[in-house]
């Protein structure tokens, strides 16, 4: 059975919002990959944190990463919003060290509103192409 049959079966059972957000991430999925040239900026949210990566998925390796639960963004003042923002930022200088400057933003089936586009605004303003 594939994946996405699967991950959708095990969370229809719960939520069916989950199933209809799986649904959305694997079909977007089919059509967005990242390449060593050009990475895939995945973002997973949850109620209370946001953690995004930049995936090169040839290799399957995740080249860059940052997320709300790190230590140096717990003490970040500010609402849900405003640290999906720095996270953003982070995700850019992190991303641009390891040689990285343009990225396919992959939303995961999520909405493009609220925290997952201030994720995206902060990483254009750290200087990421989306």
């Amino acid at each position: 059975m594939p994946q996405a049959q699967l991950l959708s079966r095990r969370a229809s059972r719960g939520s069916t919002r989950a199933a209809a957000r799986l649904r959305r991430h694997f079909r977007v999925r089919k059509k967005i990959n990242g390449t060593p040239e050009r990475p895939r900026l995945v973002v997973h949210r949850s109620a209370r944190h946001i953690e995004a990566q930049v995936v090169d998925d040839t290799r399957g390796h995740t080249l860059a990463a940052a997320a709300s639960f790190e230590p140096e963004l717990r003490t970040f003042a500010g609402d849900k919003t405003a640290k999906a923002r720095r996270v953003g930022q982070l995700l850019a200088e992190r991303a641009k060290a390891a040689g990285i400057t343009t990225v396919v933003f992959d939303r995961a089936g999520y909405r493009y509103h609220g925290r997952v586009a201030a994720l995206a605004d902060g990483a254009r303003e750290g200087g990421l192409r989306l």
